[in-house]
This record gives structure tokens, C-alpha cells and sequence, in this order.
């Protein structure tokens, strides 16, 4: 999707009004649920980190993170684009214990995103983090894991179309979830880009977990960019949905089994970013001092988007548009907010 659109016969379930209190409700229900599930405590979060300690996240490697000079600290700090790496070093620092985590209110500014009816310069989340036992670094607990996410979505939107009944008439996100690899769809549908691929099967199952995001495929390429320097490629992926407004695969979060120090060594050879070996939280992490974790990222305004039965990203959160997005939400009648 290169740019936004409005699908033909679109009109908002919710007005104005509602739609900001279904917001409020959605986001204070999800992560009182997702937070009990996973057993998280939540936490103050950095809108910026020093630049120098490696903490921010590199995203796909190219994007340019917001920069800026503190005088008063001689320091210079950026915007996060997200909290994947400073939540492993805050458990460390909190001494968090085996089977205890942390969730974040994630605010970001991504300067380089191409805006459409998905992407926002601006990105909310809900960053969370456990603490592993090594004996649970495996797929049978990442698979354990999404469902338990996959189950708190769900309840929120019982309870949300128990609210705002005239939500009802939407396809749900189902509990049943299907699990398949990057690898498993390019074999499937070699002709396909991976984003078509990921339309194909999640047309037919609706709620997925695809698994093995960063690593090359035998195609030469990776499925999608994944930072070598948080996720193990080989224990992570994203949860993936039907949305029925748009016709097409969504993601509602990105997440994984964080890399323990063989697993670092390994990606950041592959990617070419050995440089990185030397800033402070890459030192730790492969000198084995940092807590082996599970975390994830899951976007506040694509739940909010997917369980209102919204078309838009920008009908539930405010942030800047090229003009072309506000010529095509007025002309269908749809408030950007």
C-alpha cells in the first residue's frame, strides 16, 4: 500500500464522540488484561535515549532517527522509533526475576515512514519485556506466548462490543491461530512478494502468527527487515489478522525471543554490523549480563483501528498528513483526528 485510500461504500460504526471513548476504554481494558496474562508490571518509558549507547531501535537499518542536542547535559539524545533493547537493559537494572516482565505506553516519532491508511509518523504502542528461564528459549513457549496475547485481544473485544454494540456486525479476530514460517509461504506462493503472500494466507487464516522474520530465505532475501540486535531471527514473528475493511493482512504486533549472546554474534555478522560490538549494551549482552527475555511490540492505534472497524490509521490518533491523505478522507467524509 503506497498511499491512503478510502474502500468504496465506507462509513465509520462509531461517531466522533464514540470513537474517542472506545479509544479510551480499548487501550485502559487491553493492557490491564495483557499485563495480567503475562504477569507485567508497567513502567515509565523514555521518549529519547543518548545516542551513544546503542539502545535505540535500528528498525530496518535506513531510518533516520529524529536527532538533537541536550546543552545543559553535552549529550546528544534521539527520539526512539522503539523500546526493543532499552527494555532488556531496564529488567536488568529493576532486577526483574525469571517469569516477570514489564509493559511500556510507547511513544515514537519515525520521520521516515511513508504514510497510508496503516502508517503514521507517529507511533503508539505497548512495549513489553519478560525475564526467560534458558530451559524456555524454544518455540513451544514463543507459540504459548502469542496465544496468550491472541486471548488478551480477544476479551478486550468482547467486552468493547458489549459497550458499542453496533460494533457487532464486524468479523471478530479469532482465538484460533494458525502458525507458519516465512520459508513455508515462499514455497507456497514463489511468485508472490512476501506482503502478497502474507494477503493470501491470512485471507484463508485469519489470525496468524508468521514466524522466522530477518533471516535470508532460499530465495536469496529475508521475508522483511528485522535489527540483528533484539530478536532471534529463528524464534520470532509477527501476529498477523484479516482486516476486512481494507481487504487485506494486517499486523498487530511485532515480537520475539530476544537474542542471547551466539545468537547476537551470528546476526550481527550477518547483517554486516559488527561495528555495533563495541557500544555499551551490545558489551553487555555478549558478555552474558544481561537477562535472557521475550518481548514484543503491539501497535495501540492498529488495535484500535482493527477492533473499531475503522479504514483509516489517522481516525484514531492525531499526527501530521501529506495533502493527498486529507484531499481522500474528506472526499469520502472521513475525520482525520
Amino acid at each position: 500500500m503506497d498511499q491512503s485510500y478510502i474502500p468504496q461504500g465506507y462509513a465509520p460504526r462509531l461517531n466522533l464522540y464514540d470513537t474517542q471513548k472506545a479509544i479510551g476504554l480499548l487501550k485502559r481494558l487491553f493492557e490491564d488484561t495483557l499485563g495480567g496474562a503475562l504477569n507485567l508490571r508497567r513502567v515509565s518509558a523514555p521518549l529519547f535515549v543518548e545516542a551513544s549507547t546503542g539502545l535505540n531501535d535500528d528498525l530496518n537499518g535506513v531510518e533516520r532517527p529524529v536527532t538533537f542536542d541536550i546543552p545543559a547535559a553535552g549529550r546528544d539524545a534521539q527520539v526512539v522509533h522503539s523500546l526493543a533493547k532499552w527494555k532488556r537493559m531496564a529488567l536488568h537494572r529493576y532486577q526483574f526475576s525469571v517469569g516477570e516482565g514489564l509493559y511500556t505506553d510507547m511513544n515514537a516519532i519515525r520521520r521516515d515512514e511513508q504514510p497510508d491508511n496503516l502508517h503514521s509518523v507517529y507511533v503508539d504502542q505497548w512495549d513489553w519485556e519478560k525475564v526467560l528461564a534458558p530451559r524456555d528459549r524454544n518455540l513451544e513457549y514463543l507459540q504459548r506466548t502469542v496465544s496468550t496475547i491472541v486471548d488478551a485481544i480477544c476479551q478486550t473485544q468482547t467486552t468493547i462490543r458489549a459497550m458499542f454494540p453496533q460494533l457487532s456486525p464486524l468479523p471478530g479476530i479469532s482465538r484460533e491461530i494458525s502458525f507458519v514460517t516465512t520459508q513455508e509461504l515462499e514455497d507456497r506462493f514463489p511468485a508472490l512478494t512476501p506482503k502478497e503472500r502474507e494477503d493470501a494466507w491470512v485471507k484463508d487464516h485469519p489470525t496468524t502468527f508468521l514466524m522466522q522474520i530477518g533471516g535470508a530465505l532460499k530465495s536469496g532475501s529475508p521475508h522483511d527487515g528485522r535489527a540483528p540486535d533484539y530478536d532471534d531471527w529463528t524464534l520470532n514473528g509477527d501476529i498477523l489478522v484479516w482486516n476486512t475493511v481494507l481487504g487485506r493482512a494486517f499486523e498487530l504486533s511485532s515480537m520475539g525471543i530476544r537474542v542471547d549472546p551466539a545468537a547476537l554474534d551470528r546476526q550481527l555478522s550477518l547483517a554486516g554490523c559488527d561495528d555495533r560490538r563495541t557500544l555499551p549494551f551490545h558489551k553487555s549482552l555478549l558478555a552474558g549480563e544481561l537477562p535472557l527475555t521475550v518481548g514484543g511490540g503491539i501497535g495501540q492505534s492498529r488495535l484500535c483501528m482493527q477492533l473499531l472497524g475503522k479504514a483509516h490509521i489517522g481516525e484514531v490518533q492525531a499526527s501530521v498528513w501529506d495533502e493527498e491523505t486529507i484531499r481522500v478522507c474528506q472526499e469520502a467524509g472521513v475525520i482525520l483526528l
